[in-house]
Order: structure tokens, then sequence, then C-alpha cells
């Protein structure tokens, strides 16, 4: 299976565009966003989880990154509600499921196999820095050697200077609406910008998106 496999070429995807397709697991449904490789893929995927459901135990071939977006999503390393960014490097394994049902953003089979943190982080808690222009304040999530990955809460009026993009860029908008010289992204848009893209960024109401940046130079098939 491939979706949006072509990383040379820019997508976006709104909630206008969602399609949920059932998944293995009984209450749970996706919306993959991209995907190289069947049911073990490289892959970025919104996962839907009715309450009370869950998925079998598995491991984590390629690791596993994910953003809590709605609801609380468990393991059994702990319960996770929206706002919980978590990593589980390559041959991690959990058995994921939750009560009251959630939402998250996934990412599967893209780990550096140098990249080793297991970790999470609350970031309805944590503290956000100033960012490079006023109204402008980023949370740094992880660094590794392909990838750099933070959310970025935007004021609303702010502009931020054109730039491109080396290793290309990834973007998921959490809330409110962030825009460019192409278009208007609401929550729940996805966006990923190629090798070398160049755009100027602003948002008008203000915004929180998640960005990880560097990691579009080279597809890994899982």
């Amino acid at each position: 299976m491939r979706i949006n496999a072509d990383f040379s070429q820019r997508v976006v995807v709104r909630p206008e565009d969602y399609d949920w397709v059932q998944s293995p697991a009984t209450g749970v449904e996706r919306m993959m966003l991209d995907r190289i490789g069947d049911e073990v893929a490289r892959a970025t995927t919104l996962v839907r989880f009715a309450p009370e459901s869950y998925f079998d135990a598995h491991t984590h071939g390629g690791g596993e990154e994910f953003l809590v977006l709605e609801g609380v999503f468990s393991d059994e390393s702990g319960d996770y509600p929206a706002g919980s960014y978590v990593r589980n490097p390559i041959g991690t394994s959990h058995k994921p499921h939750t009560k009251e049902g959630c939402t998250i953003l996934v990412k599967l089979y893209q780990f550096d196999r140098s990249d080793t943190a297991q970790f999470h982080i609350d970031t309805k808690s944590a503290d956000f820095r100033p960012g490079l222009v006023e109204g402008l304040s980023v949370l740094p999530l992880h660094t590794a050697v392909n990838e750099n990955v933070a959310l970025v809460r935007w004021a609303p009026g702010t502009r931020f200077t054109p730039h491109r993009h080396w290793g290309g860029e990834e973007i998921f908008v959490i809330e409110g609406t962030f825009a460019d010289e192409h278009g208007r992204y609401p929550a729940g848009s996805w966006v990923r910008s190629p090798h070398l893209s160049e755009h100027k960024p602003y948002s008008d109401e203000g915004c929180l998106i998640y960005v990880k940046t560097g990691h579009l130079l080279e597809p890994v098939a899982a």
C-alpha cells in the first residue's frame, strides 16, 4: 500500500478530507495520512479508539511516536491524556487500550537506530520558550539525527519570516487556524512540505501546531 508516498510532493489533508477505515481491531479506526507498506508500514496516521477498545500487543519494529489529541490513551506503562507526547523506540512493545476513547496522531517506522530515548511529555503543563518572532512560543519535544520535533504556539496576528525547509516539514494543526500563502489550515489539518520547499506562515486567529522537520529526505519502507 502506498498513500502519499512521494516525499517530493506537497500534501494537504483537511478534516473534510478524512476517510476513516476500520483497523484489524474492533472499535479502532484509522485515517491514513501517508503510508509505505501494508499492516506493517512506515506510516503517519490518525487513530480513533472507541470507548473500551484496545489493540493487540505488538512490538515497534521501527519505533513509534504519538501525540494524544483527544481523550485518554492507556497501556501497561500508564494513562496518557490529551496533550501527551510519547516516544517508544525500536524494539519496545505494548498493548494499547482506552476506557473513555481517544484519538491520537501516530508515526511508525520512522526512528533512526541511534534514537533510543523512551519518554513521554505532558505538553499541557510544560513550559514553552519564546520563539524567533514576537507572538511565537515553542516547546521542543525531541531532536535526533534525522528529525526535530516541537509544538509551536502562535498568538493571534503572528507572522513568521519566509524560510526554506531543509529535509522537509510536517505540520499537524492541533488548535486554531494556521495559514501561509498557499492556503488556510484549520484544526485537524495535516500539511507535509518537501525538502527545500519555502513558505511564509502566519496565523490571524492564533493556533497550536505539531511540527517535525528534517525527516523527509528519503522515504524508508517498513
